[in-house]
């Protein structure tokens, strides 16, 4: 009896045990994305899927392995839109080793709502720059106590520039300010880093409150996360990281494609081919391949500047300036309108990307490339067309000129004559007669003008 009451105990103790543990959640896994190069449209996207997937996932951390120069404000803002509205928590970490947060990086790392990086990393400098704005360094200027009221004429462009680059610096901190505000960073620091450009260290971050923590690589920045609670929005999660699963969300297709076609430089390279494969299209119907293959470019790079800060007036240059080479080669203008098209193409790449931000200018030497195969175009077309002009005709009536013939009619300047097998209408001096050899000299309204041979 005291033995079936064991076994009846043992039954029910297992039991027990194992609804406890059918009924314990399984650990929630962590996302894990990694940019490494400018902030773009392809950066701002790859964080969007990314989000959307950890939210399918039901994952309790999002970590953002984070290693930027910089780049544009637009998809900087779009990302960190997408930080503070998520429902999952983001860890933007600053990693591996001797990788930074600069510029834009700072802002997603001030957005997040966990901050941390790597012993030998930096953050700061996140002044912000514009094509005809000062690039960084610099406070921005305030006008002295005594100074006088500006004229009734207006500011001079200097000081609109200077009132221009204090605006865009003073919505800037304000912005850095209110993320720090958020999550509780210091933000006298995040203001210092855009009006004077301030960097920091890692150590030095810890110590002012920059950032939450530091970690050598994502398994010890989990080890460390574990317990820690974050206040999202009127409720706080506590994070269960140790030993959690981790997903890999890596860079697709997509995202790789979406930061080939994003580059300027590219950009500029399939306009020019679209335009170019077009003009051979229309001034060779018939050929199909240019035309195909210029369409397809010429699409692309739309899409490409739609998705980058253009200039319009820069566009409109090399535009002009392509549509001037094109012209360059069908009228007799002797290089002057080539000429004015190398200069507008010039400019207009220079001009193309309204912004100085990290790995989204032009280089110069590539402008001189693409400015050099221009000319070349422009010389090679031009020379075709020379000597095409320069070219005998080889069919029609004109072919006639300088044929010999024989008159079969001929009476007071006007008659018939055969040439090359034909019998042509001719027009020549009184004197020639029916027999006689002459030369075809020219060709005027149908009549053949002759003289004797």
């Amino acid at each position: 009896m005291s033995r079936a009451l064991r076994c009846l105990l043992c039954f029910l103790v297992l039991c027990v045990f194992t609804g406890a543990s059918a009924q314990a959640p399984a650990q929630r896994a962590v996302v894990v994305l990694e940019v490494d190069g400018a902030i773009g449209p392809a950066s701002e996207d790859y964080l969007h899927r990314g989000l959307a997937l950890a939210q399918r996932e039901h994952a309790q951390l999002l970590v953002l392995q984070l290693d930027t120069p910089g780049g544009l404000d637009t998809a900087m803002r779009g990302m960190i839109k997408d930080i503070l509205s998520s429902s999952v928590p983001v860890a933007t970490f600053v990693a591996p080793g001797g990788a930074r947060a600069a510029s834009a990086g700072t802002y997603i790392l001030y957005a997040s709502h966990v901050a941390a990086m790597t012993p030998a990393s930096t953050l700061g400098a996140a002044t912000p720059v514009a094509i005809g704005l000062p690039s960084g360094g610099g406070t921005a200027p305030r006008p002295a106590a005594s100074a006088p009221f500006p004229s009734a004429s207006g500011p001079s462009a200097a000081e609109a520039g200077d009132a221009l680059a204090a605006k865009r610096i003073s919505d800037a901190a304000a912005y850095i300010r209110g993320l720090a505000q958020l999550r509780g960073r210091n933000a006298d620091w995040a203001e210092k880093a855009v009006r004077d450009a301030a960097s920091l260290s890692a150590p030095e971050a810890i110590q002012l409150k920059v950032v939450d923590l530091v970690a050598t690589d994502v398994p010890d920045l989990l080890q460390k996360l574990d317990g820690r609670e974050l206040q999202m929005g009127a409720t706080v999660q506590r994070l269960q990281t140790r030993g959690a699963p981790v997903v890999a969300f890596d860079q697709d297709w997509r995202s790789r494609l979406l930061s080939v076609i994003t580059n300027p430089s590219l950009a500029l390279l399939l306009m020019m081919a679209g335009v170019y494969g077009l003009a051979f299209e229309f001034s060779s119907p018939g050929l199909v391949a240019p035309g195909v293959i210029g369409a397809i470019c010429l699409v692309l790079a739309l899409f490409s500047l739609h998705m980058l800060p253009v200039n319009y007036a820069g566009l409109a240059l090399i535009l002009l300036g392509i549509a001037f080479l094109v012209a360059e080669a069908y009228l007799p203008t002797f290089g002057v309108v080539g000429f004015g098209g190398i200069v507008a193409f010039a400019f207009g790449c220079v001009m193309l990307i309204d912004s100085d931000s990290p790995g989204y200018g032009i280089p110069l030497p590539f402008i001189a490339v693409l400015t050099a195969a221009s000319a070349a175009f422009l010389l090679i077309v031009g020379g075709l067309a020379v000597r095409t002009r320069r070219r005998p005709v080889v069919t029609g009536p004109q072919t006639l000129v300088g044929a010999g013939g024989e008159l079969v009619e001929y009476a007071g300047g006007t008659g018939w004559a055969v040439v090359q097998g034909e019998h042509w209408r001719v027009r020549g001096p009184d004197q020639l007669h029916a027999g006689d050899r002459v030369r075809v000299h020219g060709l005027h309204d149908g009549v053949l003008e002759i003289v004797p041979l």
